[in-house]
């Protein structure tokens, strides 16, 4: 075991160590994950996305692809997923080597005509490997890049929920970031736009669907609200309605899923999505691996996901390991910051 995988896992064993809750009856029924599966389970997942990392590929087994590669994705130069790939490494303290920021510096494409949603990805993707999203430098050029002022003045009116909260992450994610003049947006005015889109049943979805069930994007949502802190009555609001719905989702084995056609699936990535939420609110944390969130659940989100990583560190059913790990130790990351009061998407 190398130094920096014990350091990761020692800091781990002293973050849980150190917290105690408030333990009733009830949340003592609820399986949680046990500090020795927390560290085996990490262990697992953050190994095979260093290998990933390494060998420049969204899986070690099976049909593979480039992570980065201008060619393979002309429009971004990066897989979907990348920077919460990324965001996962960093939050469970790996150092990227020059070679591997390269690969960012080299690879993606901004352009006039790239959306929010991409540029989005590229300021936490940035920021992620260390580098300055409102100075970042391309291989082999001399003028830095504000992706943050980019993304600023790019409209997000005909992005998805999903997309604008992604939006409202990446703005949100450094106090220097500032917003620009000529800007199309502000985090209050994208916080609103959010609220506005929340469904009936308090939920969103990826298309503003009426009536359906989405766990990932309501999610996303509320990670975005939360970062945006806007404090308004009617943003505060919105989030407790959104919370209550998010937990009515929750199965009884403590993962999330998604709903098609009246059938939920629990998975992985699902969940993971829905941790990073939990985690990124202080009154809401506890169900990351504490509390039970409604009746009839028997076990915590945590629990739940770790199950979900095989002994070779990859995810269990994931339609893609670049999403599935990444998510996975997104989520763990996103957890061992809330326990030290901080989200894992605060970098200065």
């Amino acid at each position: 075991m190398n130094k920096l995988l014990k350091h990761i896992l020692l800091s781990t064993a002293a973050i849980l160590a150190t917290v105690t809750f408030t333990t009733s009856a009830a949340d003592a029924s609820v399986h949680k994950a046990a500090t020795s599966t927390i560290h085996r389970r990490t262990a697992l997942t953050y190994r095979y996305a260093k290998k990933m990392l390494k060998e420049n590929k969204t899986g070690l087994s099976g049909k593979t692809s480039a992570i980065f590669s201008r060619k393979l994705y002309p429009d971004t130069g990066a897989a979907s997923g990348y920077s919460d790939f990324l965001l996962g490494l960093r939050g469970n303290h790996y150092k990227f080597t020059s070679h591997e920021k390269n690969l960012l510096r080299k690879n993606p494409v901004v352009k006039s005509s790239t959306p929010a949603a991409s540029l989005a990805n590229a300021v936490m993707a940035v920021q992620a490997m260390g580098m300055n999203a409102t100075n970042f430098k391309l291989y082999h050029h001399k003028k830095g890049t504000n992706l943050v002022s980019r993304l600023y003045r790019t409209s997000i009116s005909k992005q998805t929920a999903s997309s604008q909260a992604e939006t409202l992450i990446a703005v949100s994610m450094s106090s220097r970031f500032k917003r620009p003049s000529g800007a199309k947006f502000s985090k209050a005015s994208l916080s609103a736009r959010l609220v506005k889109s929340q469904l009936k049943n308090n939920g969103w979805t990826y298309n503003n669907a009426q009536g359906a069930k989405d766990a990932d994007v309501t999610s996303m949502v509320l990670t975005g609200l939360y970062r945006g802190k806007s404090n308004t009555s009617t943003v505060e609001s919105s989030i407790q309605k959104g919370q209550k719905f998010l937990y009515r989702l929750a199965q009884g084995n403590g993962a999330f899923g998604y709903t098609y056609a009246g059938k939920t699936t629990p998975n992985a990535n699902s969940t993971a999505e829905a941790i990073i939420a939990l985690s990124n609110n202080s009154a809401t944390k506890k169900y990351v691996n504490t509390t039970a969130m409604r009746t009839g659940q028997k076990a915590t989100p945590l629990y739940a996901m770790l199950r979900y990583v095989n002994n070779s560190g990859s995810i269990k059913k994931a339609t893609s390991q670049l999403y599935g790990v990444g998510q996975v130790n997104l989520a763990v990351a996103a957890y061992k910051a809330a326990l030290k009061n901080r989200s894992v998407y605060a970098i200065q």
